[in-house]
């Protein structure tokens, strides 16, 4: 493969992808980080992307498909009802980690009675708490992406390997019998994390999630211990995962 050909390819990922780290670039052009950083520094220059901290984003991506904003006006009702519902399992004063996905942003929403303790890397959720006296609220660290409403790198991964919570609220791209996927490397560095921090990891997940493969594998079902999700979602897809020993929830 050229250089021409590496960048081509680089560029063409990001459009996919919005943003990755260096190591997952690096896989995805068979190249050491070393030549994908110089790859890299030559796209931006040219204007084609932004560098991050450990990683790289699209300048212009060609859709608003990842923005917070947009995505969070999909499958509204449903991401409402399972908000309501998985905030009914956290009990309260217990700590909490929440994702930077839009229907985990709805749990929070249904959680200041029960004065929790968060610990999030989502923006929308910190501007929800931001002012609430009932809520304990940690921030992590990391690069501000405003398209997303997340803080994602090293730094950000880092907060959550020095933490312990009761509860990890999360969000993922698909779910199948092989297991989950979402659509960002530099977000799934960030939810192994997170579950490793956690006592028991609860999925939220819409009926629009169930039989769909993202981009990236995140984990296999024997990480996960609930998933909540909407009455639209499939009984059969349900059920087998009833019988791996995964509760299911099904928000009415």
């Amino acid at each position: 493969m050229t250089a021409e050909e590496r960048k081509h390819r680089l560029e063409a990922y990001l459009q996919q992808v919005e943003f990755a780290s260096l190591e997952d670039l690096a896989k995805h052009v068979g190249s050491s980080v070393s030549t994908v950083r110089r790859d890299l520094t030559v796209l931006e220059a040219a204007g084609n992307l932004k560098r991050t901290h450990g990683g790289a984003r699209i300048v212009t991506p060609k859709s608003d498909e990842f923005t917070f904003s947009a995505r969070d006006t999909h499958q509204l009702d449903s991401k409402e009802a399972i908000g309501r519902a998985c905030a009914e399992l956290i009990r309260p004063n217990q700590s909490v980690i929440i994702d930077a996905g839009t229907t985990t942003f709805h749990v929070a929403k249904h959680l200041e009675d029960k004065s929790p303790q968060i610990v999030t890397n989502s923006l929308p959720v910190a501007n929800l708490y931001s002012a609430a006296g009932r809520v304990e609220l940690v921030l992590s660290g990391g690069v501000i992406y405003p398209r997303l409403g997340v803080l994602v790198g090293p730094l950000a991964v880092e907060v959550f390997t020095k933490i312990h919570a009761d509860i990890a609220v999360m969000s993922a791209g698909g779910i199948t019998l092989e297991g989950l996927t979402n659509s960002h490397g530099l977000l799934i560095d960030i939810q192994l994390a997170m579950m490793r921090a956690a006592a028991k990891v609860i999925f939220c997940l819409d009926h629009t999630k169930f039989g769909r493969r993202s981009v990236s594998p995140l984990c296999d079902l024997s990480k996960i211990h609930t998933i909540v999700t909407d009455n639209q979602a499939p009984m059969e897809l349900i059920g087998q995962l009833r019988v791996k020993g995964i509760e299911v929830i099904v928000a009415g």
